[in-house]
């Protein structure tokens, strides 16, 4: 359980600039760890969800369900798409993408805007797919391409001295 070999890769960015506005597709983001994303309508709080993230794979598989061909990930309104990496295997893990470090917090369960944005079953479609919640740990640059691997946490390695 404590092995993940697989590294991700950031696919996709976008930002919520205000709450219920539109979702800005961004090539990199800098996230801060008393802030979050800066520029996204959550950077004002601390908190456990300060960025989003969703794995790609279940972009075709809400698709799938909701019989339709491809799923613009703005709809979905998460900060970061990854593929290549189980991101529900992060849960109590700490992982690296691009400069920064986060720790997942939780899961990110689908709002009532998933019937709106994805149409009739859009909630139930998500269920089981919206992503993960993450707090920073450590401030820096996501970008495209960036890569996404778990990493011990620092009291881990301690443990091991």
């Amino acid at each position: 359980m404590n092995t993940l070999p697989q590294i991700g890769q950031v696919t996709w960015i976008g930002i919520r600039p205000q709450k219920r506005g539109s979702i800005a597709v961004v090539e990199e983001i800098d996230i801060k760890t008393a802030t979050g994303i800066t520029g996204d309508h959550y950077s004002k709080a601390e908190g456990n969800r300060q960025v989003t993230l969703i794995q790609s794979e279940h972009l075709d598989t809400v698709a799938s369900i909701l019989q339709k061909p491809t799923i613009d990930p703005a709809l979905l309104r998460r900060n970061i798409v990854i593929e290549g990496i189980n991101l529900l295997a992060l849960k109590d893990k700490q992982f690296k993408i691009g400069e920064a470090i986060l720790e997942t917090t939780g899961l990110c369960h689908p709002c009532s805007r998933m019937e709106t944005n994805l149409g009739e079953g859009g909630y139930n479609a998500m269920r089981g797919h919206g992503g993960i919640t993450a707090k920073v740990i450590k401030s820096g640059i996501v970008k495209l391409g960036d890569k996404v691997q778990a990493i011990p946490r620092t009291s881990d390695l301690l443990k091991k001295d």
